[in-house]
């Protein structure tokens, strides 16, 4: 009657006929009446006391069967398909191959440990190689006068390079390049150790300090003391004492009671502010710091237009170098504005000691012109008339070809003529020349009065007579 074998779940392993013997597993299966059974017998015993110890797994293993691997020197268990380490570290110098997730490995080489997630090998520790010597943080129990401190050192290379404390305290037992600690990070002071680099992705914890406004500062967020650096934010500096910029602090910007000053503080230098103009730098003010004018050598003090809003009050003098007209869009100029009466006008330089003036003389109320101290009255239509005739010209005045024009004129007497018997006329005018002659004439008859173009000659007229030449 054939045997059927069953493992331990009850499921059929073989079923062996009599007198046979079966090789499904690593171990030898007798049927009934086999011969010379007692030889495999003990066999299967030495088996199973070695857990199948060879460089090979077993040809055929069923779930569950142990199978020492004579060449990793592992112990490993048939999972129903693969063989696998049974757990326990390995020592060796390369990776364990089909490993198990959680495994344990040291690496002989470098004196690490790994342990094996399901898919790789990583590392437990420690961070450094046996090469590279303690490095990395190392968790520690310093003592001092007020108790054991637990404190992170890290350390490069077996040097501590700082330590990492949550308080302030100094050391009992000395403790090299740290004499004090404090809390927060300090630097190993025989190093020379200070915080360097480029990196814009550095952060800073500084929550827990004495700063009110303590917070974790985001990657990238500090100033560069050393180079030139950018901010996003507004910079706001909470000191009266403002802004020192040059390398001999030469501009300050600086407040005091709410007032804000501006300041070039090198001696005889200048301030100027420019503009780009279409890629053309240029100055609209220029300050000389020899004599505090708005002005430089070769460069205008305020150049391009000026819009003036509000009032312009010049206490010195107005001055125009240039030799363009000062054009006034306003109808009229007001001088002498709000101040008491005094001759006020218009100056142009000359030669003379006091210029070229035309002004309203206030003591005379008329307008004067004039130049060197020597004025006269500019006549106005109304100074002109005596007779109140507005219909009459009141100015002598000429035509196109320079002849003098005139309306009406009235000279005053200037005596009489006397012909010897009569005051026969005064003289108001010219017309008194006509009188004397017709008053000639009408005392000694035609002859006594003889108009030529020529003087005359010894054999011409009478004694008595009058001649009278005139042009040709």
């Amino acid at each position: 009657m054939a045997y059927v074998i069953n493992n331990t779940r009850g499921a059929i392993v073989t079923t062996i006929t009599d007198g046979t013997v079966d090789n499904t597993t690593s171990l030898q299966l007798f049927g009934k009446s086999y011969s010379g059974f007692g030889e495999g017998l003990n066999e299967n015993l030495v088996k199973l006391l070695e857990n199948g110890a060879s460089a090979s797994s077993p040809s055929s293993p069923i779930e569950g069967e142990l199978w020492f691997d004579t060449t990793t020197k592992q112990l490993k268990v048939y999972d129903g398909t693969n063989f696998k380490p049974t757990g326990g570290s390995k020592a060796q110098a390369s990776a364990p191959s089909n490993p198990s997730s959680g495994d344990l490995w040291l690496d002989t080489d470098d004196d690490q440990i790994y342990a094996y997630t399901g898919s790789a090998w990583q590392l437990v520790g420690p961070v450094y190689t046996k090469d590279q010597t303690l490095s990395g943080w190392k968790i520690e129990t310093l003592a001092s006068a007020g108790g054991d401190k637990v404190v992170s050192s890290m350390y490069a290379g077996n040097t501590r390079v700082a330590i990492l404390s949550k308080e302030t305290f100094i050391p009992s037992v000395a403790q090299t390049g740290f004499s004090n600690i404090n809390a927060g990070l300090t630097l190993n002071s025989t190093l020379g150790a200070e915080y360097t680099g480029g990196s814009p992705s550095a952060s800073l914890d500084v929550s827990g300090t004495a700063n009110t406004s303590s917070t974790i500062i985001a990657g990238g967020n500090f100033l560069r003391a050393d180079q030139a650096d950018t901010t996003a934010g507004a910079l706001t500096i909470d000191s009266d004492n403002g802004i020192l910029i040059g390398d001999e602090q030469e501009l300050t910007i600086t407040a005091s009671s709410g007032d804000i000053t501006i300041a070039q503080t090198r001696q005889d230098k200048n301030l100027s502010f420019t503009v780009n103009d279409g890629g053309v730098t240029k100055t609209p003010i220029a300050i000389a710091g020899s004599t505090g004018n708005i002005t430089l050598t070769g460069t205008t003090g305020i150049t391009g237009d000026l819009t003036v809003t509000g009032n312009l009050t010049i206490t010195g003098e107005f001055e125009n170098s240039s030799s363009e007209i000062n054009i006034v869009n306003d109808a009229f100029l007001k001088l002498n504005t709000g101040n008491s009466e005094a001759d006020s006008g218009i100056i142009v330089e000359t030669s003379d000691t006091d210029d070229a003036r035309i002004f309203y003389d206030v003591s005379e109320n008329y307008w004067t012109a004039g130049e060197g101290a020597t004025y006269s009255q500019i006549i106005r239509l109304s100074d002109a008339t005596t007779d109140g005739d507005s219909n009459k010209e009141k100015v002598l005045k000429t035509d196109a070809a320079g002849n003098l024009t005139v309306t009406n004129l009235t000279l005053p007497s200037v005596g009489s003529i006397n012909t010897g018997q009569t005051a026969v006329a005064t003289v108001p005018s010219t017309g008194a020349v006509v009188t004397l002659i017709n008053s000639l004439q009408s005392l000694w008859g035609s002859s006594a009065k003889t108009v030529s173009t020529s003087a005359p000659t010894g054999g011409d007229g009478s004694d008595g007579d009058f001649w009278f030449v005139r042009e040709a």
